[in-house]
């Protein structure tokens, strides 16, 4: 108990870095998520090639991996950063590449003819979107989703690897004055899953939410 009370204030700065880094995360990869997985399903051609490629290579490399490409590599490209943000980018690419897997999926599930419809009645294509189709491709993109927000805070823990103190790295630091690892971890443990867990709760509380619509 004394390691636990001597670590709350260390934890708790470092619980606010792994919320920052997972809001900022978070929100990038859902906007250009959603903007890159239109232009895959509705896009020109070339437009949706890209986005495939970048989504397919981005998806295939370990997110540790591309950690440190991001780190390592862009300063050889004359682009430097900080850990923070090198960290930032790398998983904001990582979680872009699903979020627009996720958007391909759910407005692929809708029936061709809702658009055809939406079309017949003179809707230009943003109010397609907006009034038609994703009105009923919400329901089958927020599971996935936030379970995507639960995989993007766990892999927040990653960016400790370069030195920006998140919850893991501040864990890491009061064991190395306190020597006692198994009470902190513990904590550290029941920490991201009480996050998580409020938002598993979360998505099913929209499931429910949502589960009036009738294919």
């Amino acid at each position: 108990m004394e390691q636990i009370l001597y670590a709350i204030p260390f934890l708790g700065h470092g619980l606010y870095i792994t919320l920052l880094v997972s809001a900022i995360v978070v929100a990038l990869s859902l906007f250009l998520g959603v903007l890159f997985g239109v232009g895959l399903v509705y896009g020109p051609w070339p437009v949706a090639l890209m986005v495939r490629i970048f989504s397919d290579c981005i998806r295939g490399i370990p997110i540790l991996v591309l950690i440190f490409v991001v780190y390592y590599g862009f300063p050889q490209l004359g682009l430097n950063m900080s850990s923070f943000w090198a960290a930032v980018l790398a998983l904001t690419l990582f979680k872009t590449a699903q979020v627009i897997e996720y958007v391909r999926g759910a407005i692929g599930s809708i029936p061709r003819g809702q658009m055809e419809g939406a079309m017949s009645i003179g809707l230009v294509f943003s109010d397609r979107l907006r009034f038609v189709i994703f009105p009923q491709a919400v329901r089958r993109f927020l599971p996935p989703w936030i379970n995507g927000v639960t995989d993007a805070i766990k892999g927040s823990a990653l960016v400790s690897l370069l030195g920006v103190v998140d919850l893991m790295q501040a864990i890491n630091q009061v064991i190395g004055r306190t020597y006692e690892p198994m009470p902190l971890y513990l904590l550290g443990a029941f920490i991201y899953f009480a996050i998580n867990y409020s938002l598993s709760s979360l998505s099913r509380m929209l499931e429910r939410r949502y589960s009036y619509i009738r294919d």
